[in-house]
């Protein structure tokens, strides 16, 4: 059943993307950037309905009052694919630091350049930095939420952390609060595989991490006030009364944890 349900929930996500996109177009291109905003965000809460009603996964996020008003570094863990949509809904004007690749493809490309993104070119990382700050830059100036993951790439639950410098130097430059966000998403849409399995999706939006610390001294915050989060995470969804299948990752964090599974 599990299988026949992620096959009709994958089938329906994708459907849901292609159907909206071409429907609102003529209103998304023609409105102002702040009220075209309702498109994608709509798109991520139909996605979070379509995994409850069809997958039985929900969504339960703790701490939202943790978050400030104007301009910030919005920083969530990166386990899934869920996670690149999932939060839209409760940021204001949000602006992502993304691969220029994406920038290219037909229609999905032309969405993100209306919303003003910051593309850059991976391979060439010293270029592509400089050009990340520079878009902070302008985004927080006008009053907008910095999307960054700072692992850069999606994460196995439990899996060692490997928190990149970009983060730091970004909150260094930028001087506005980072939020960590954990959540234990990618044990309910795990990476690279299309299984979509039940149960309650939890995250936890922490208090913000306020501008003024070394870089150095930021970075070893922000990554011990997330992991000790999701590692809380991690721990509930393996005592509750229907929990996901563990990757080798999580079962081995478990142990290390105390917890068996």
């Amino acid at each position: 059943m599990t299988i026949i349900r992620s096959i009709a929930f994958n089938t329906l996500f994708y459907l849901n993307l292609i159907i909206r996109m071409i429907i609102f177009t003529p209103y998304y291109f023609v409105s102002p950037r702040k009220q075209a905003w309702s498109v994608p965000k709509n798109w991520a809460k139909s996605n979070l309905w379509l995994q409850k009603v069809i997958v039985g996964a929900d969504v339960h996020i703790d701490g939202l009052e943790n978050i400030p008003d104007g301009p910030y570094i919005c920083a969530p863990k990166h386990q899934s694919f869920w996670d690149t949509y999932a939060f839209l809904p409760h940021i204001a004007d949000p602006v992502y630091i993304l691969k220029r690749e994406l920038t290219w493809i037909p229609l999905f490309g032309w969405y993100i350049q209306k919303m003003k993104m910051v593309p850059i070119d991976r391979g060439k990382r010293s270029a592509a930095m400089k050009v990340a700050v520079r878009g902070a830059r302008e985004a927080v100036a006008g009053g907008r939420q910095l999307m960054i993951y700072p692992e850069g790439t999606r994460t196995a639950p439990g899996a060692p952390p490997h928190y990149k410098y970009g983060v730091a130097h970004i909150y260094g430059e930028l001087g506005v609060p980072v939020v960590p966000i954990a959540h234990n998403a990618g044990l309910y849409w795990p990476r690279r595989k299309f299984m979509r399995y039940p149960g309650v999706i939890r995250c936890r939006i922490l208090p913000p991490i306020q501008p003024g610390l070394d870089n150095d001294a930021f970075l070893k915050k922000l990554e011990e006030v997330t992991e000790a989060a999701c590692d809380e995470l991690l721990i509930e969804a393996a005592k509750s009364d229907n929990p996901p299948p563990m990757p080798p990752t999580a079962v081995k964090r478990l142990k290390e944890l105390g917890v068996s599974v």
